[in-house]
């Protein structure tokens, strides 16, 4: 990372380390706002920088417009550095999300593109995203790119939206390994001012390493979120060329590859509400679909795999502490 990207990204909220937030449920399915809160006050106290709600993660699609906005408001009420996901179904709703942020005090946006309606258009997504950025002008945001809204977001359109909205300040990429070098290579590396967020899980040392992100956001470090902080750390400060770190970070990421899979797929709310239930979070026992169930195999190996990596992570951390 050049010393021009480091100072304009210095107080961005797209920096560190960013879970994004499930929604705990009550006994009757309905949103549980007080935890809601207090697992966004926790992690922050842990080291995470911010949260992400209501992404997909927090079930952006199952809850109301109402529902979404209550979480939103009483995470910046309570203090909780909080980026707005502004999924919808159509683009007015995605701008009441937005304008709504800003009217309570949450810190940026995650714009996610227009999806089943005219998704594919590039004019229709320029449209969509124009909306949600004038609705909100002084927060920062990034587009959400991931290839399960079935709409790339390249680098003309992102500059084409950026020189009529400054307020577009980063990219944050779901894809694979190809899709984050695309954007460093073709979007975040033609302006300093750009940053470019870890979307997933999968990815976070070639993220930081390779294509010189900024910022990861993820799913894993709900339940694992001091691991995931460690991870962050640790290839943050390979990207600076250390060598001992680069060496660490990967074996970190290996180990977590089976837990950080999960985000990649269609359960992986199911799967990591089962992993934070596992470390005593009671509130994520439910889902807002009572039919919304692992299979007793899935649950099985996730709990196998994820008793395995905290096994390997407390000799790995014994281990380097006596080296």
């Amino acid at each position: 990372m050049n010393a021009a990207r480091s100072k304009t990204t210095s107080d961005n909220i797209f920096t560190g380390c960013i879970p994004a937030l499930m929604t705990p449920c009550t006994a009757d399915r309905q949103p549980d706002f007080d935890a809601l809160v207090a697992k966004g006050k926790e992690l922050v106290s842990l080291g995470m920088s911010a949260v992400v709600y209501c992404g997909s993660m927090g079930d952006w699609p199952l809850l109301s417009e109402a529902q979404r906005q209550e979480g939103v408001a009483r995470l910046a009420a309570a203090g909780v550095p909080t980026i707005v996901g502004t999924g919808a179904v159509n683009t007015r709703e995605a701008v009441s999300h937005a304008a709504h942020a800003a009217r309570v005090g949450a810190h940026g946006l995650m714009v996610i593109p227009r999806v089943l309606s005219r998704g594919a258009s590039p004019a229709a997504q320029k449209a969509h995203f124009s909306a949600i950025l004038a609705a909100a002008p002084k927060l920062p945001a990034v587009i959400y790119n991931s290839p399960y809204y079935g709409f790339a977001t390249r680098a003309d359109l992102f500059f084409e939206l950026r020189r009529a909205y400054p307020n577009l300040i980063g990219f944050k990429e779901f894809g694979g390994a190809a899709d984050m070098r695309y954007a460093a290579e073709h979007i975040t590396s033609q302006d300093d001012e750009v940053t470019l967020m870890v979307g997933v899980d999968t990815q976070v040392v070639h993220g930081f390493v390779n294509c010189n992100a900024t910022g990861a956001i993820t799913g894993i470090g709900n339940a694992l979120p001091r691991e995931v902080l460690h991870l962050v750390a640790l290839s943050k400060a390979a990207a600076r060329g250390d060598a001992v770190a680069r060496r660490r970070a990967g074996e970190l990421e290996s180990a977590l590859a089976v837990l950080s899979s999960f985000d990649e797929g269609c359960d992986l709310v199911l799967y990591y509400k089962h992993l934070m239930v596992l470390n005593g979070d009671k509130e994520y026992a439910l889902h807002f679909n009572e039919t919304d169930a692992l299979s007793p195999a899935q649950l099985r190996y996730a709990e196998t795999q994820y008793a395995l990596f905290r096994e390997w992570y407390r000799n790995w951390s014994a281990e380097q502490n006596v080296a």
